[in-house]
């Protein structure tokens, strides 16, 4: 039974190799650029110093040498990374691509020649579905080593807590890749019919995803509140955090403006009565977040992947 849901499932598999292959030959050369930069123009020397300055994005180019180093370094790469976090969709596409095959046997039968094998209904499901959740999840433990490793000197410097870098680092990816699988294999259990299911299943998975990344996200734990004196750099705390919102206000933290001015991660408000208050999740959260949102699209894409078994156990004949 395993060697034959092995060989129903190896193109998929190969494809999905083939997936890590191109993101890795792409990914290599330029990871390696990154750390000789990093290393090169001394930026591991300046973060040892960092409670002499602030990050580059929050005013820290006016120290001197250390903050050209850092903003440079920064620049140069910042496209690059922004390009990488497009790979936030790998985890959905393999997750898809490796329901085909049970979606597949229903839609062409085949599962019925199984059945009169001698192998029960059970078993067979059992196996599809562990060998594609298998698949999956090491598909996406692949891709997420390789992109640490790839950010690990642009995460030294700017952190992890940015959308494009949240999606691919931890092991929210995991959940993701269990999430498409099961939204793949529970439509296409019910519909019985792999193109139009797996289509489905990816453009609800990109939806959920936005969702999520534009809204749920900053609304999973609680975030951090600080109002400040504005003298000097921006303080400690906003260091590597991601900045939900921040405006002017008075010392209690009251807007001075309905709706407040809203500002980006690492900008700084000049307000006009010298305080700035910021509504934000410190880099202290990344995990615990990583746990919540990986238990969320995980847990749900289990839910589904359990429902494909049940379906395809009472309702296929």
């Amino acid at each position: 039974m395993t060697w034959v849901a092995w060989r129903q499932q190896r193109t998929e598999m190969l494809i999905a190799a083939a997936i890590l292959a191109v993101v890795a030959a792409l990914l290599v050369p330029s990871g390696l650029q990154i750390i000789s930069a990093y290393h090169h123009d001394g930026i591991s020397a300046c973060l040892a110093h960092q409670d002499t300055y602030s990050a580059p994005q929050k005013g820290f180019a006016s120290n001197g040498g250390c903050g050209g180093a850092i903003g440079s370094f920064t620049q140069r790469f910042e496209q690059l990374g922004n390009m990488v976090s497009l790979l936030t969709l790998v985890p959905g596409l393999v997750g898809a691509l490796l329901a085909a095959p049970f979606v597949l046997d229903l839609e062409q039968g085949t599962y019925r020649l199984v059945w009169t094998q001698g192998i029960t209904r059970r078993r067979w499901i059992a196996g599809k579905l562990a060998l594609a959740i298998a698949a999956a999840l090491l598909v996406a433990l692949a891709l997420t080593l390789l992109i640490t490793w790839w950010r690990a000197p642009l995460v030294r410097v700017n952190g992890r807590m940015e959308n494009g870098v949240f999606d691919l680092e931890g092991i929210v990816p995991l959940g993701y890749a269990l999430f498409a699988l099961g939204l793949a294999l529970a439509v296409g259990a019910v519909w019985r019919r792999a193109v139009p299911a797996l289509v489905v299943a990816f453009a609800s998975y990109f939806a959920a995803r936005i969702f999520v990344d534009t809204w749920l996200r900053q609304r999973l734990l609680a975030p951090v509140t600080k109002t400040w004196r504005e003298i000097g750099a921006p303080p400690h705390f906003l260091d590597r955090a991601w900045v939900i919102d921040q405006y002017p206000s008075d010392r209690l933290g009251h807007a001075l403006a309905p709706g407040g001015g809203k500002c980006g991660p690492g900008c700084v408000v000049a307000s006009p009565s010298g305080y700035t208050h910021a509504v934000f999740q410190p880099a202290s959260h990344f995990w615990a977040l990583q746990g919540v949102e990986t238990a969320l699209f995980g847990g749900v894409g289990l839910a589904l992947i359990a429902f494909a078994a049940w379906w395809t156990r009472r309702h296929v004949s």
